[in-house]
C-alpha cells in the first residue's frame, strides 16, 4: 500500500527505531483500554484508524519532548522553551511543506539502519526486512543497508531516494538555528588569517603583533600547526589572527584557514617574488569569497622590489589601490615592526565595510583548528567561535565527538570561564579528537548530543569497513602484468590532527604505477602496542611526528623488528619516505661499450676455433658480454635477452683479466665457432642506474 503523501513524517535522521517504536505502541493502543482486538470498540472515532493513529502519535511524541525539557531544562527553561518552540516551528513548516509538494523523496546517507528506513517512510521494519527478504537479502533489525539495497527497498514503498553525504547531514542536524532578531545581534572582532609562502614572514608578523616569539618554538623555523590568537587594538577593539603553515604540505590547513576567515592578509616578500604557494593562497581566499589585504613584508632589506610583486599580481587580474584597483596592499617590515600599524587599520577599515556581526547569547557554534592528545589532560581541542558564547560546562558535538567542557584556556593558556564571537579557545573535555575544520555546535539534551555523534560515529565506521579496498583479480593481474608492483604501508601517529592530515595527504600523492603508499592507519597521539601490531601484521613503517613510542610499544616493535621513524619537521619525513620508495623501485640497467675488438686471425682446433685480435678502442675484461658484428650486422647472438660470453681471454700463452687498447689477444667465445677474419667483437657491461622519483 502505497502512504498517504499527507501522512508522511518530516525527514529526521535522527528518529532511529524509536519512531517505530511509537508507531507500533499507537497500533498496539488502538483497541482502548480492555476490549483491544477481542470485544472491539464502539467508540466512533476508531472507525478511521488511520487518522487516529496520527493523533496518538503527535500526542505521544509531544509528550515525550515535554518530559525531555523538564529532564534536560531544568536550570535552562527559558532556552529549552525556546529551542522547543523553534523545533515546532520547524516541524510545522517541513509538514506544510511536504504535504504541499506531494513528492515521496527520502533523503538519506548511505548505510542508514533497516529501523531507520522504516521510521522516514512510516512504515513497519517487519515490511522493510520482508521486502529485502523477497529480494534476497537477509537482514536484522538494526542492520545498516548500502545505496543499492536502500533505492531497491525504498522504490517499493513508492519512495524515491536521494543520498546526501556526511557533510551535508551533519549541515540539515545543525541547521537547527533560527535566524537571530536585529536586536539580538552586536559587533564582533574580525578573524582574520594571514597567509602566504613559506619564509614570507608571516609568522614574524604574527610575533610583532602580538609581541611573543613563536617561531623559536617551531621546528625547522616553519609552522607546523594553525595557531588562533587575539590581539587588543587601539582602544577596546580586538583582532583574532590564525596564522596558517606556508609549507605545500600544508594544503589543506591552509584551506581550512580561509573557511573560517573574515579577512585574510597574503604575505609576499618584497626581495622575492609571487610564488606558487601564495598563488594557493590567494585561489583558497578567493574560493572562500574572502576580502583580502596584501602585506608587502621586508621592504628594508637590499633587493626589495614592491613594485615588481604588484606587477605579478596584476598579471593575475589583481590589482592594489595604488594601481587603481580594489585591492588594499601596505609594504612593511616584521623584522622592524615598520607600517604595521597602518596594516591593522586597514584591517579594521575592511572589517567596518563587512559589519561583522553575532549574538553573543546563544548557543555557540563554530570550528575546531586543531585537536591533539595530551597525556596528562587527555583530548584538547583548539577551536574558534564564530557565533554565540561558549561557557565551562556546555555540552559540545564536533563530529563524531562529544564531551563537556571541563576546561577553557585562552591562546596564552589562561583559565577562562566563556568565549564570545570570534574568540579562540583551547578545551578539554571532548572523547576524541575532532579532525581540524570540522565544525562543533553546542547542545542542551545530553541524550541527543550522544545519538548524534553515535550515529555519526557508527556510519563513519561502516563507511570505512565498506570502502576498505580488498585486493580483486583485476588487481592481481595487473600487479603480475606489471611484474615488479610493491606496496609500502605506512602508519601515521602525531601530536595534532592538522599535520597528520597535511602528511597523509603528501605520502600519499608520492605512489607511482609501481610503488603504491598505502597509509593504513593514521591518529592522533602516542604510538601504542595496538600500533605496532597492526605494523608487525601489514609489515608497515611507523611514523611517529611529534610523539614518541610507550615503553610496551617500544618493547614490542624492537621485539618484532618493526621500525619507528621520528620526525618534527614535515619535509624530512617525506624526503626519507621519497628515498626509500627509490630505494624500492627496479633500477634501471643501461649497457656501457667497453671494447671494440678486430680478428685479425682464425685458428681452428678440434674442440674450439680462437681468433687472433687486436683491440681497436677501450678495453676488453675476461667477464665481459659480448656480442659478433659482421659488416655492421649483429651476427651473435640474435635474440631479445640473448647474451654471449667469452670462453676466454689470453695473452700470448698466459690467461689474461683484461686487455688495453692496442694490444693483441687471443679470444675464444661460448657456444660458437663461425668466426671470420674482419669481424668486429663489441664487448659491453650492464650497468644499474638508480631510479628517482
Amino acid at each position: 500500500m502505497k502512504p498517504d503523501p499527507a501522512a508522511k513524517k518530516p525527514f529526521q535522521q535522527g528518529g532511529g527505531g524509536g519512531g517505530n517504536r511509537d508507531h507500533q505502541r499507537s497500533n498496539n493502543n488502538t483497541g482502548g483500554g480492555g476490549g483491544g482486538f477481542r470485544g472491539g470498540d464502539r467508540r466512533p472515532h476508531h472507525q478511521h484508524p488511520r487518522e487516529d493513529k496520527q493523533i496518538d502519535e503527535k500526542a505521544i511524541q509531544d509528550k515525550i519532548r515535554e518530559t525531555q525539557a523538564k529532564l534536560s531544562g531544568g536550570g535552562n527553561k527559558q532556552k529549552s522553551m525556546r529551542a522547543k518552540a523553534r523545533r515546532d516551528k520547524r516541524n510545522e513548516a517541513e509538514d506544510a511543506m511536504n504535504v504541499q509538494a506531494g513528492d515521496n523523496k527520502l533523503q538519506v546517507t548511505e548505510f542508514i539502519s533497516v529501523s531507520e528506513l522504516a521510521s522516514l517512510m512510516d512504515v513497519s521494519f517487519a515490511d522493510v526486512i520482508s521486502k529485502c527478504m523477497g529480494l534476497g537479502i537477509m537482514v536484522s533489525i538494526n542492520q545498516r543497508l548500502d545505496a543499492e539495497v536502500i533505492e531497491l527497498v525504498s522504490s517499493e514503498f513508492g519512495y524515491d531516494v536521494e543520498f546526501i553525504d556526511m557533510e551535508k547531514q551533519m549541515e540539515m542536524e545543525d541547521d537547527e538555528d533560527e535566524e537571530d532578531d536585529a536586536d539580538s545581534l552586536q559587533h564582533r572582532s574580525p578573524i582574520v588569517t594571514i597567509m602566504g609562502h613559506v619564509d614570507h614572514g608571516k609568522t614574524s608578523l604574527l610575533d610583532y603583533i602580538r609581541n611573543a616569539n613563536v617561531v623559536a618554538g617551531e621546528a625547522g623555523g616553519i609552522t607546523q600547526h594553525i595557531g588562533a590568537y587575539r590581539v587588543q587594538v587601539g582602544e577596546g577593539r580586538e583582532i583574532t589572527f590564525l596564522d596558517t603553515p606556508g609549507h605545500e604540505a600544508f594544503t589543506a590547513m591552509r584551506a581550512r584557514g580561509a573557511k573560517v576567515t573574515d579577512i585574510a592578509v597574503i604575505v609576499v616578500a618584497a626581495d622575492d617574488a609571487v610564488m606558487p604557494q601564495t598563488k594557493e593562497a590567494i585561489s583558497h581566499a578567493q574560493a572562500a569569497g574572502v576580502p583580502m589585504i596584501f602585506a608587502v613584508n621586508k621592504i628594508d632589506k637590499d633587493g626589495a622590489n614592491p613594485t615588481k610583486i604588484y606587477e605579478q599580481l596584476s598579471q593575475m587580474n589583481i590589482l592594489v589601490e595604488e594601481w587603481g584597483g580594489k585591492f588594499q596592499s601596505q609594504e612593511l617590515s616584521a623584522k622592524q615592526g615598520l607600517n604595521i600599524d597602518k596594516l591593522l587599520e586597514k584591517i579594521l577599515l575592511e572589517a567596518e565595510l563587512l559589519e561583522l556581526k553575532a549574538n553573543p547569547e546563544r548557543e555557540a557554534t563554530g570550528t575546531i583548528i586543531e585537536a591533539s592528545l595530551d597525556k596528562g589532560r587527555g583530548f584538547v581541542a583548539t577551536l574558534l567561535v564564530e557565533n554565540g558564547t561558549l561557557k565551562q560546562g556546555d555540552l559540545v558535538v564536533s563530529g563524531q565527538y562529544f564531551g563537556r567542557v571541563k576546561a577553557m584556556f585562552n591562546e596564552r593558556n589562561k583559565k577562562q570561564d566563556a568565549a564570545g564571537p570570534s574568540a579562540p579557545a583551547v578545551i578539554l573535555g571532548l572523547n576524541g579528537a575532532p579532525q581540524a575544520g570540522e565544525k562543533f555546535k553546542v547542545y542542551e539534551d545530553e541524550s541527543e548530543a550522544k545519538d548524534i555523534a553515535n550515529r555519526r560515529a557508527q556510519i563513519l565506521r561502516e563507511q570505512g569497513m565498506r570502502t576498505k579496498k580488498h585486493i580483486t583479480l583485476d588487481e592481481i593481474g595487473r600487479r603480475l602484468a606489471l611484474g615488479n608492483f610493491k606496496e609500502l604501508n605506512i602508519i601515521i601517529k602525531g601530536d595534532v590532527d592538522g599535520s597528520v592530515e597535511a602528511l597523509s595527504d603528501s605520502l600519499q600523492k608520492l605512489s607511482t604505477e609501481e610503488i603504491l603508499v598505502n597509509v593504513i592507519h593514521k591518529g592522533v597521539g602516542q604510538i601504542n602496542e595496538s600500533d605496532i601490531v597492526l605494523a608487525e601484521a601489514s609489515d608497515a613503517i611507523v611514523i611517529a611526528f611529534n610523539v614518541r613510542p610507550s615503553s610496551q610499544a617500544s618493547r614490542l616493535a624492537d621485539n618484532a623488528g618493526i621500525e619507528i621513524k621520528m620526525y618534527s619537521v614535515i619535509y624530512q619525513a617525506i624526503d626519507e619516505v621519497k628515498s626509500a620508495m627509490e630505494g624500492m623501485m627496479e633500477p634501471t640497467v643501461k649497457e656501457k661499450i667497453t671494447a671494440n675488438v678486430e680478428v685479425r686471425e682464425v685458428f681452428k682446433f678440434d674442440k674450439a676455433t680462437v681468433a687472433g685480435c687486436v683491440v681497436l678502442d677501450g678495453k676488453i675484461k675476461r667477464d665481459n658480454k659480448v656480442r659478433l658484428i659482421r659488416d655492421g650486422i649483429v651476427i651473435y647472438p640474435i635474440g631479445e635477452n640473448a647474451v654471449a660470453e667469452l670462453g676466454s681471454l689470453k695473452r700470448f700463452k698466459d690467461d689474461a683479466k683484461e686487455v688495453l687498447t692496442g694490444m693483441e689477444c687471443g679470444l675464444t667465445i661460448k657456444n660458437y665457432t663461425d668466426l671470420k677474419i674482419g669481424d668486429i667483437v663489441e664487448s659491453y657491461e650492464l650497468e644499474e642506474i638508480k631510479r628517482t622519483l
